[in-house]
Parts: C-alpha cells; structure tokens; sequence
C-alpha cells in the first residue's frame, strides 16, 4: 500500500492584535496530530505562505508528545516549510490547518489559502482544522457559491473560550463567523475535546482536540477510494 502524505499548512504570524501579542503555531496541535499521523505510517510535510521557520506558542517540556515532536526530524524539516504557492495540494492526500492565534493573522480569509482548500476539497481531498485553524475554512466558496461550510458539522474555538483568552487580541470571533458561513457549529464545555467530522471534512475544537483530529485524518485516509 502507498504511503499517504498529508500537508500541514502553518501560520508565519508571529504576533497579532492591537498589543502585538507574541503568537504563531500552538505548539500541541502540531505535535498531537503529527504523533497520530506518525504512528499510522503517514507522511507529513509542511507549508507556509512566506516559507521557512514558522512561529510557535505553548510549548509545554512536561508533554512527552511535544517533546518528542521538538526532537524529531519532522520538527527540524518544518523549519524549512515551503511556500504554500510552491505547493500543489492535489499531491497530497489531506491538508491540514493547525491553530494557534497566527492563523487570525495571515491564515483566515487569505486568498491563496481559500483556494488551496477549495482545490483540495474539488479534488477529493480531506480538509481537516483545529482551534483557530478552521478559520482557513472562511470565505471557501464551492462551484454554486455557496460557503464550504454551509451545512457542515464543524468545530473550532468557541466563543466562550476567546472570552477567555484572547478576546482583546483576535481580529473577530471564530465561532460567529463559522455559523455566519451556515456552518453547523458544534463545541463542548471550554477546553474540553470535541470533534467533528461531516464527510471529508475534519475539524476540533480546542488544543485538547488534536489527538481526535489526528486520529480521524488517519481513519479518514484509510477508506477505500
């Protein structure tokens, strides 16, 4: 069997709102993802819109996962990110956005971004998110017009959890602009697991919701074609 690939597409922001708040990738919904990924066989390669070295957030030393992933090569290659222009997602079997404040930033409603996923979702592909990574999933018009998410059980940041983190910080509340899109927004109790799956579509909600979004990539990918 061939090996799946999946390409993770990370923020190169490293700070974001009025107060310039240090940010970048939360260092958790890499690492927590990639460790399900990993484990199934599944390659991992990584992009940004700038290329190079993303930004990162929240790395805690006492998670053995994150550990594990600052010491792995996937960590150094990530580094090197290439340029999401450079890229073609059609060669990969899943694209994924992973959270962390950064996204807000450079990730949501960009262009570039907004027609990689719709590429990636024309073309058969899974399109996963967690956190402030559904944020990607903003703007994504199909071939009628209608929002990507229009219809769809999604989840990401909720409302209730901005309140108590980054209210101040963020250009807009995830949460209200997913169910503005028709998105069918699901969440669970603040920094609970929650995920959601419709179809090709893979989304979490939180940091605790990594692992669930890895694993599912991973169930996601194992279907017949």
């Amino acid at each position: 069997m061939s090996v799946k690939h999946v390409l993770f597409v990370v923020t190169n922001a490293a700070a974001i709102g009025p107060h310039q708040r240090a940010t970048g990738f939360f260092f958790p919904e890499i690492a927590h993802p990639f460790e399900a990924l990993d484990k199934a066989g599944i390659a991992v390669e990584y992009a940004t819109l700038q290329g190079g070295k993303p930004p990162e957030d929240g790395f805690d030393a006492a998670d053995p996962v994150q550990a594990e992933f600052l010491a792995s090569a996937s960590y150094r290659r990530m580094a090197h990110s290439r340029k999401l222009s450079e890229v073609d997602v059609l060669d990969y079997d899943a694209v994924f956005f992973p959270g962390g404040l950064g996204p807000m930033v450079d990730i949501a409603r960009n262009p570039q971004v907004q027609a990689a996923v719709r590429r990636a979702w024309d073309g058969g592909k899974v399109v996963a998110a967690v956190c402030h990574g559904p944020s990607a999933l903003l703007g994504v018009t199909l071939a009628d017009g209608t929002p990507l998410v229009r219809g769809r059980r999604v989840a990401g940041f909720s409302t209730a959890e901005e309140d108590g983190y980054a209210r101040a910080d963020v250009p807009f509340d995830l949460e209200s602009a997913l169910r503005e899109e028709g998105a069918r927004y699901e969440s669970a109790p603040p920094w609970q697991p929650k995920l959601a799956v419709d179809g090709r579509l893979i989304t979490g909600q939180n940091p605790a919701s990594g692992s669930l979004v890895g694993e599912a990539i991973v169930e996601a990918l194992r279907q017949p074609a």
